[in-house]
């Protein structure tokens, strides 16, 4: 089964040390979840300030895990500099959640976390 995340640029820069890895992936659990909770929380209370900096925030780590939600992230920091509403992101921020949360469980599991 594929997964929702890819530990090479990860790998690269461990050089391939698993200690080092788990290490990284319990930091990414214990960063990116309050921080997911923050940027929906920001959308729906339309705290456009405040979805950027958590938007902006995750997407090193993002990039590190080779997450394919960039795309969508980078939307959500677009929005925060226009007028539109919240609707206009809704896919984005849905998809973001649902990812995220779908990678939080796979990391558990692949690094017994």
């Amino acid at each position: 089964m594929s997964k929702n995340y890819s530990v090479e640029n990860l790998k690269e820069i461990a050089g391939d040390d698993q200690e080092f890895m788990a290490v990284v992936a319990k930091t990414f659990l214990d960063e990116i979840p309050p921080d997911l909770d923050s940027l929906v929380e920001a959308i729906k209370n339309d705290n456009k300030e405040l979805a950027y900096q958590f938007a902006h925030k995750m997407k090193p780590n993002l990039e590190m895990f080779g997450i394919d939600i960039l795309k969508d992230i980078t939307g959500i920091e677009s929005w925060t500099k226009t007028s539109k509403s919240k609707a206009t992101i809704s896919n984005n921020i849905e998809k973001v959640e649902s990812t995220l949360r779908e990678v939080f469980n796979e990391l558990k599991e692949d690094f017994s976390l």
